[in-house]
C-alpha cells in the first residue's frame, strides 16, 4: 500500500508538471503578445587593443569593442570622434558585445539624415553624435555565478576611464545594460564618470538564479546604490512576455527624495505598446529607437535635472505629466463656436484653425464633478505627440462667465499617447507592432466648479486636413464594484457599462487582488452594434495597475475576445510596499457614439485559471528544487529513525512509501494551514498569508514529493544499467575491497586540487558520480551474492548396487535460512548509501550551475581563470570523506555514538528540510549550507576516526 501511494504521488506530480507546462507555454502569446518590427543595420566592430593588461588584469579574458555603422558615420570606421559622446553597452547572461548593434545603428541613422549628413533636428541644436562601445564577456553565464559577475564589474569599471581618456576632460559616459548587464552597470555606481544608466530587462531586486550567497550580498549592495545614488537610472521591462526573469524584479525600488528613478514597461512605453521578450529587448525597433533617441538627447543635457527631464520625455509611460508642460495661455472667445449642451466636438480632418466652447453648465449644488476628455489623432497637446506628427495641435481652457469670459489653461490629470488599434486585426500586430504615427493623444482634466456659467475652450491650431479631434464632457466618476477574487474564482461577474459617461468609463475593483500570481479574464459580450463602423477610436480597454505598467486591449477586435488582465504590482519574494495599494482598475476609452459603446455594455470578468497556473509555474522553480531537497531529507530522516530503533535499514521504496503516507495525512494539510500565516514576502512561498494564494504551498509540496519519487525511479534504472556494465567489465564475483592506507595523502591531494584549480562544486559532482557507481556496483554484487547463497549445495552421494537405501545422483539443495551478520551489514550499508544518493541527487541542482559556468569559462578563458570563493574545499570535504569511506569500508557504514543518546543525528536532516521549506524559495543556497553542516556532523560522529584508521568512538549497544 505505501508503494502504491508513492507511485500515485509520482504520477500525479508528472501530470501537474504537464499542466503547468501547458499553462506556461502560451503566456507570451496570450497574456502579453509581442509586436516588434525587426531592426536592420550594417554593423562593423573594431577591437580596442590598447585596452590591455596595463589597464585591467582581466584583459586576457574579456575585450572592448567600438561599433561603427558602415557607410553612415562621418569618419572612418576605426577612427574615434573627439566631438562625440561615449556610450558603454554591457551585455547580460550569455550575451555578446554584438547586441549593441541595434541601438547603436538606430542612434547613427537618427543623427544622420543620410550618410555623412547630420539631421537638421540635431544640427540646429549643436548636439553630438554617439560612439558606442561594448564589452565582450565571451557569453559568460553571469546570472549563475557571483564571481563571474564581480569579474565583469571589475572589467567594466576599468573600461570606463580608458574610454574617457580618449575624449576631452570632464566628459561623462552613458552606460546601458541588458539583463545582468544592467546589474553590472548599476554596480559601477557611485561614479563621477557616469552621467546616466539605462537598463533593459534587468532583474534589479531579485536574482534570477539564487544558488549563491555572494549574489545575495551583491544585491544588498545594489539596493543601497538604487536608493541613494543621485545618477538618473531608467529600467525598461518587457512584462509577461519576458520568460527569463520575473518582470516584477525589474521594477526599481523607491529611491531617496530627489533621486530620479523611472521604471517603464514596454506595454506602457509610448509608441511601443507591446510586451517584449528578454532577448528581443535589444532589437525590438519600437524600443531601441526611443532608447537611442534618449541617449542622443542626453548630449544636450549637462546636469542631473536636465538629464532626468530628457529621460522623462523620451521614455514616457504616460502616467505622469510630461516635463515642461506648456500650451497656449490665451484663449480669445470672440469668434469661438459654441456647441449645444451635451454635444461632443467631432472634427474629421479639420481644414481650418478654430476655437470651440463646450458648455459645462452645472448646478453648484450638484456634487458630481465633471471632466473634459479630448482625443487627438497624430497631432500634439502640449509636448505630447507622436514622433512623426502633423501640425495639428490642441490647447484646452477652462472659461467662466458669459460674453466677456475669463479663460485659463486647464491642467490635465491624464496626458498620454495611446494606440489606435485597427479593428479586426491582432494587436499588437505580430512581427510589426504598432505605428506610433497613428497614435492618439489622450487629454483628461477635471473641471473645477467656479460658476454656474462655465465652458471648456478647445483651441484647434495647425489644421491642414489631416488627423481628427474628438472632445466631450462627462461626469468624473469611477464605477466601484465590490466583487472579490474568491467570488470570481467560482463564477464570472457580469458588468454593465453605465450610460452618459463621456469618452471614457472607469471601473475600480477594490476587493480584487492585484498580484503577479493572479490573471483575470475579460470577455466582451457583443450585441448588434450600431455606429461603430465610423468610429475614429474603437472601444479600447486601458488597464493601469501601477505607475509603470499599462496595458491596452481593443474590445472590438474579433480575434481577441479573451482579454487577459495581469500586473506585476505585487509578487512573491519581493517587497512591493513602496507601490500603490493593491486593487484592480481599468478604463474604457472610445470616440464612438453611445450606441456603439452600448454594444459592449456587458463585460464578463473572471479568474483565468490557465494563465494563473502559468504564472505560478514560472515563479516557483527555485521553490520546487529546494522543497524537493527538503523532501529527500525527510525521507532520510524516516529511514534513520527506523534503523536507530534497532530495525533493519529500510529500502528507499519503503521510506518513500512511509513518507507519502504522512504526506497525504499530515504534511499537505499542514502546508495549507501555514500558508495563511502572515509571513514576510521572502519566507515560505511569499504569499504573505493571502488565503487566495494558500493552495500554492500544497501544490508545490505535492509536486516536489512526487518528483522525488520519479527521480528515484530514474536512479533505480540508472543503477541497474551501471551495475550490469560493472558486472560485464569486472565479472560476477564481488570485489574484495581492502582498506586503503593512503587515505590522508589522497584526500590531501584532492583538497589541494580544489584549492588551486577546481571549484568545489565540480568536486561535488565528482563525488556524486563516484557514489552513484559505488551504489550500482554494491547493489549488483549484493544481488549476485543473494542469488548464489539462496541455495546451499550438498555433496553428491554415489549409489551402490548393494545399498538398500535410495539415493539421488543429483545434488540435494536446502534453502539458506538465515543470512550472516556480514550480509546484514552489507545490506544496511547499501540502503544507507541509496538514501544518501537520493539526497545528494537533489542537492545537485544547487551546485551544477557553477559547473556549467566553469566549463564554459574554461573553453573561453583557459585554465588560469580564477573562481574566487569557489575553492573552499571545506565546503565539499564531508561529502568527499563519506563517499570515499562508503566505497571501501568492509564494516558498518554509520555507527551510532554515545552522544546520540542525547541528540539523535537524524534530526539534522529535519533541520535541512525545515530550512528548505521556510527559506528555500528566496535563498536556496541555505539548503545546501544546512545539508553540508549536517553531513559534517554525521561524518565526524558516525564515521570519525575509523576513516583515518583509528578505533571508533561507539557504544556497542547502539551500533548496528
Amino acid at each position: 500500500m505505501p508503494t502504491l501511494i508513492a507511485g500515485f504521488t509520482g504520477i500525479l506530480s508528472l501530470l501537474t508538471v504537464l499542466l503547468f507546462y501547458l499553462s506556461t507555454s502560451d503566456i507570451s502569446e496570450t497574456l502579453s503578445p509581442q509586436g516588434c518590427r525587426m531592426s536592420w543595420m550594417s554593423p562593423s566592430y573594431v577591437q580596442l587593443a590598447d585596452f590591455n593588461e596595463s589597464w585591467s588584469p582581466l584583459s586576457h579574458r574579456y575585450s572592448l569593442w567600438l561599433y561603427r555603422e558602415v557607410g553612415w558615420d562621418s569618419l572612418e570606421e576605426s577612427t574615434l570622434r573627439r566631438d562625440s559622446l561615449p556610450v558603454l553597452f554591457i551585455p547580460g547572461n550569455a550575451g555578446s558585445s554584438h547586441q549593441v548593434r541595434s541601438i547603436a545603428s538606430s542612434a547613427t541613422r537618427q543623427y544622420f539624415s543620410s550618410p555623412h549628413v547630420v539631421s537638421s533636428i540635431f544640427a540646429s541644436r549643436s548636439m553630438l553624435p554617439l560612439d558606442f562601445f561594448a564589452v565582450e564577456f565571451n557569453e559568460d553565464l553571469s546570472a549563475f555565478h557571483s564571481s563571474t559577475l564581480e569579474s565583469q564589474i571589475a572589467y567594466s569599471a576599468q573600461a570606463i576611464p580608458y574610454i574617457l581618456s580618449l575624449y576631452p576632460p570632464e566628459t561623462q559616459i552613458i552606460v546601458m545594460g541588458h539583463s545582468m548587464g544592467g546589474v553590472v552597470a548599476t554596480s559601477l555606481l557611485p561614479s563621477n564618470n557616469i552621467s546616466t544608466v539605462i537598463t533593459m530587462s534587468t532583474p534589479h531586486t531579485l536574482p534570477p538564479a539564487r544558488f549563491d550567497f555572494r549574489i545575495e550580498k551583491l544585491y544588498r549592495n545594489l539596493q543601497t546604490i538604487l536608493n541613494d545614488d543621485p545618477i538618473p537610472i531608467v529600467s525598461i521591462c518587457g512584462g509577461a512576455t519576458d520568460m527569463m526573469i520575473p518582470s516584477e524584479s525589474c521594477i526599481l525600488p523607491r529611491a531617496s527624495k530627489g533621486v530620479f528613478r523611472r521604471t517603464v514597461f514596454t506595454s506602457a512605453l509610448e509608441g511601443a505598446w507591446t510586451g517584449v521578450g528578454h532577448r528581443e529587448m535589444v532589437w525590438c525597433h519600437q524600443v531601441r529607437w526611443r532608447v537611442a533617441r534618449a541617449a542622443l538627447e542626453l548630449s544636450a543635457a549637462h546636469d542631473v535635472s536636465s538629464r532626468s527631464m530628457t529621460l522623462d520625455k523620451w521614455l514616457r509611460d504616460g502616467h505622469s505629466l510630461p516635463p515642461m508642460f506648456d500650451q497656449e495661455d490665451k484663449f480669445d472667445t470672440t469668434n469661438a463656436e459654441m456647441l449645444p449642451a451635451g454635444e461632443r466636438l467631432v472634427l474629421r480632418q479639420p481644414l481650418e484653425s478654430k476655437k470651440y466652447l463646450l458648455p459645462a453648465h452645472v448646478e453648484l449644488s450638484d456634487e458630481t464633478p465633471q471632466k473634459i476628455t479630448v482625443l487627438l489623432s497624430r497631432g500634439s497637446i502640449s509636448t505630447v505627440a507622436p514622433e512623426i506628427s502633423i501640425p495639428l495641435r490642441i490647447s484646452v481652457f477652462n472659461c467662466v462667465g458669459f460674453g466677456d469670459m475669463e479663460c485659463v489653461a486647464l491642467k490635465p490629470e491624464i496626458l498620454r499617447l495611446i494606440p489606435n488599434p485597427i479593428p479586426g486585426k491582432s494587436f499588437p500586430a505580430p512581427q510589426e507592432g504598432s505605428d506610433e504615427s497613428e497614435g492618439v493623444v489622450l487629454f483628461e482634466g477635471h473641471i473645477p466648479k467656479v460658476n454656474s456659467q462655465q465652458w471648456v475652450g478647445i483651441d484647434v491650431q495647425g489644421a491642414d486636413g489631416q488627423g481628427w479631434v474628438v472632445a466631450g464632457i462627462g461626469p468624473k466618476m469611477q464605477t466601484t464594484i465590490q466583487a472579490s477574487s474568491y467570488a470570481l474564482a467560482l463564477a464570472p461577474l457580469l458588468i454593465t457599462l453605465p450610460t452618459d459617461t463621456g469618452l471614457s468609463t472607469s471601473f475600480t475593483f477594490p476587493n480584487l487582488m492585484s498580484n503577479a500570481l493572479v490573471v483575470y479574464r475579460v470577455t466582451t459580450q457583443r450585441s448588434a452594434i450600431q455606429g461603430c463602423s465610423d468610429a475614429l477610436l474603437s472601444p479600447l480597454l486601458m488597464h493601469t495597475s501601477h505607475a509603470a505598467e499599462t496595458h491596452y486591449f481593443p474590445l472590438a477586435n474579433a480575434h481577441n475576445k479573451r482579454t487577459l488582465i495581469h500586473t506585476h504590482l505585487d509578487a512573491p519574494f519581493i517587497d512591493q510596499t513602496q507601490h500603490f495599494p493593491s486593487y484592480v482598475n481599468f478604463t474604457i476609452i472610445s470616440s464612438a457614439d453611445s450606441d456603439c459603446v452600448q454594444g459592449f455594455s456587458r463585460l464578463e470578468i473572471a479568474v483565468d485559471w490557465s494563465a494563473t497556473f502559468g504564472r505560478w509555474a514560472s515563479r516557483y522553480l527555485h521553490t520546487l528544487v529546494s522543497w524537493s531537497a527538503g523532501v529527500a531529507s525527510v525521507v532520510v530522516f524516516f529511514a534513520w529513525a527506523q534503523q536507530d530503533a534497532a530495525a533493519p535499514m529500510p529500502t528507499v521504496d519503503q521510506s518513500l512509501g512511509q513518507y507519502n503516507q504522512k504526506l497525504w495525512r499530515y504534511f499537505l494539510p499542514l502546508s495549507l494551514i501555514i500558508s495563511i500565516l502572515p509571513f514576510r514576502e521572502w519566507v515560505y512561498v511569499g504569499n504573505k498569508g493571502r488565503i487566495f494564494l494558500a493552495p500554492i504551498a500544497p501544490i508545490v509540496l505535492l509536486t516536489a514529493s512526487g518528483l522525488v519519487c520519479v527521480v528515484w525511479w530514474l536512479l533505480s534504472a540508472l543503477l541497474f544499467v551501471i551495475g550490469q556494465i560493472s558486472t560485464f567489465i569486472y565479472g560476477s564475483r564481488p570485489e574484495q575491497v581492502s582498506v586503503p592506507r593512503s587515505t590522508i595523502l589522497s584526500l590531501s591531494i584532492i583538497c589541494l586540487i580544489i584549492f588551486l584549480f577546481v571549484p568545489w562544486q565540480v568536486a561535488y559532482v565528482g563525488c556524486w558520480l563516484l557514489h552513484l557507481y559505488t551504489c550500482a556496483s554494491s547493489a549488483r554484487h549484493l544481488a549476485i551474492i543473494n542469488s548464489s547463497e539462496r541455495y546451499e549445495a550438498v555433496p553428491l552421494v554415489v549409489r551402490t548396487r548393494n545399498s538398500t537405501e535410495q539415493h539421488d545422483e543429483r545434488p540435494s539443495l536446502s534453502r539458506f535460512s538465515r543470512p550472516s551478520d556480514a550480509q546484514k551489514i552489507k545490506e544496511d550499508n547499501l540502503q544507507h548509501n541509496l538514501h544518501m544518493l537520493l539526497l545528494m541527487t537533489w542537492l545537485l541542482p544547487l551546485t551544477a550551475p557553477v559547473l556549467a559556468v566553469w566549463v564554459r569559462t574554461l573553453l573561453t578563458a583557459g585554465y588560469t581563470t580564477p573562481f574566487d570563493g569557489d575553492h573552499n574545499f571545506l565546503a565539499v570535504l564531508p561529502f568527499l570523506i563519506y563517499v570515499d569511506f562508503a566505497s571501501w569500508t568492509p564494516g558498518i557504514l554509520f555507527e551510532r555514538t554515545k552522544i546520540e543518546k542525547r541528540v539523535p543525528l537524524r534530526w539534522f536532516f529535519v533541520l535541512a528540510a525545515g530550512t528548505a521549506i521556510v527559506y528555500g524559495s528566496r535563498k536556496p543556497f541555505l539548503v545546501l549550507d544546512v545539508a553540508r553542516v549536517a553531513m559534517w556532523i554525521v561524518v565526524v560522529t558516525r564515521i570519525g576516526r575509523r576513516y583515518w584508521g583509528g578505533s571508533p568512538w561507539t557504544d556497542g549497544n547502539d551500533s548496528g
